[in-house]
């Protein structure tokens, strides 16, 4: 057979297409393994390591100058660090230093900031474990520690403590979101499969959530549900408020216990002790509208929906905060009526501003413990910066959060699939138990609890097998 053979001319040629290449981003110095933990005393902790973060022009940040971003968005450090890192090229835009702190961010540049990193000590307590199987671990949080490295916390966080328990190479993938200082049930998927399935449960508001949380004051019996729509007003700050124009939210409690203040030996009762107070401090006492709600009650929640915050915001606008709440129980923030029933914003800005000194120049400081010399003690106690500085990289130190920084009290409790194939549980914390002398629920009953009973009449066993 003859071969023809065929000239292409320079115009039917097809040239390549040439694309951009992708910004330079700079590495991270090292991955330390093992993990730099040690513990000492109660708590889990880091030794300071190097540390790249790479990230992504964020929208809100296209066109603003470099520094204005950090010092407007992070608030581990302070501005004087920021504009120096900047100049001293340990912050740089697209793998080179940049000629001003002044310069223009754009969309699809990359931020790489390298430092040396203190992380914040977390619990020591260990993440328990519910139940496990060949696609899900579902464990038991603890307070305090984040799910995922943000923010100071990196290798203290629910993640990478398990890959520590675990393997370098094993990839736990959350499928449900607590934050930080709330404990409980969370499940965590052993491959992408079963993560995803989770997951689009969950986000599809097919999975039924029950917490249980503490709060300020004889909460109301029966059946009450919050309907206010919450909006975040400081996404810095993570801030959240009941407001006209935020998402909707919707929020059930009951109440399981109300438990008194505890009657003293002389007849009065805890709480009522102005005897051992001057009268600059029965003046202070007189003006906070939270010390006229005796006692605590603990109340059971079921969130309708799942916005950031939701449980804490619906709980302070309903005048019964979470005592040791560092932000939505704060006076020195909200002022002596902690925001209950407020849905205007016109204080929002003093609110951020007051809230942004809390861990820095003051402690974060709940309103409202129930043994109130622990509470002067851990005020003392809390989180702040010492005023001294990292010898190695002159990062302000700050001293160890106090027992009631490590969490507060709210817990996932239970979560069950609404169509009764599976339901997980955890017991009541420690802090929902009656105290000592009282009498009360150790665990929901049918009666106290509609959600255990929808559970109990597809559940013959109690615990089902996620069906992965």
């Amino acid at each position: 057979m003859a071969l023809t053979r065929v000239e292409h001319l320079p115009s039917q040629i097809e040239k390549p297409e040439i694309l951009a290449a992708p910004p330079a981003t700079v590495i991270t110095p090292c991955d330390p393994w093992p993990r730099p933990y040690y513990l000492e005393g109660d708590l889990r902790r880091v030794l300071p390591y190097h540390y790249t973060y790479n990230t992504y022009c964020k929208e809100r940040w296209r066109g603003r100058e470099l520094l204005d971003i950090f010092a407007s968005e992070f608030r581990d450090r302070p501005q004087e660090y920021y504009k120096d890192a900047i100049e001293r090229g340990k912050v740089v835009l697209n793998g080179k230093s940049v000629p001003s702190v002044n310069t223009i961010v754009k969309n699809g540049d990359i931020i790489s900031h390298t430092l040396h990193r203190h992380e914040p000590p977390v619990t020591a307590q260990p993440i328990g474990v519910v139940h496990e199987d060949n696609d899900m671990i579902v464990i038991n949080k603890p307070a305090g520690v984040p799910v995922h490295p943000a923010g100071r916390y990196n290798y203290n966080s629910v993640v990478e403590i398990m890959r520590a328990e675990r393997g370098h190479g094993w990839n736990p993938l959350p499928c449900n979101r607590l934050d930080r200082l709330t404990s409980g049930v969370m499940f965590i998927g052993k491959h992408a499969k079963a993560a995803e399935k989770l997951s689009l449960q969950i986000s599809g508001r097919t999975v039924k959530k029950e917490y249980v949380a503490r709060v300020k004051g004889e909460f109301p019996e029966g059946e009450v549900v919050c309907e206010q729509p919450i909006l975040q007003i400081s996404p810095k700050l993570g801030l959240n408020r009941v407001r006209a124009n935020g998402k909707e939210a919707r929020t059930v409690f009951r109440r399981l216990a109300y438990y008194p203040p505890k009657p003293l030996a002389d007849g009065a009762v805890d709480g009522a002790k102005d005897m051992y107070k001057n009268h600059s401090e029965e003046l202070k006492d007189s003006q906070m509208v939270w010390r006229k709600k005796d006692g605590y009650s603990i109340v059971r929640c079921l969130p309708l929906t799942g916005r950031t915050h939701q449980l804490r915001v619906h709980l302070q606008y309903l005048g019964h905060p979470i005592t040791n709440d560092p932000i939505y129980s704060n006076q020195r923030v909200f002022g002596t009526s902690l925001a209950c029933g407020d849905s205007l914003a016109d204080n929002d800005e003093d609110i951020i501003a007051r809230l942004s000194r809390m861990g820095k120049s003051e402690v974060a400081e709940a309103v409202a413990y129930h043994d109130e010399m622990v509470e002067e003690y851990n005020k003392k106690k809390a989180e702040k910066m010492t005023g001294e500085l990292c010898e190695i990289c002159d990062t302000p130190l700050y001293s160890d959060p106090g027992v009631h920084e490590l969490g507060i009290y709210l817990h996932a409790k239970r979560y069950a699939c609404e169509d009764g194939t599976w339901e997980y549980e955890t017991p009541l914390p420690s802090w929902a138990l009656p105290p000592k002398g009282m009498s009360g629920p150790l665990e929901a009953t049918l009666e106290s609890d509609p959600l255990k009973a929808e559970a109990a009449k597809g559940i013959s066993n109690g615990i089902g097998k996620l069906d992965i």
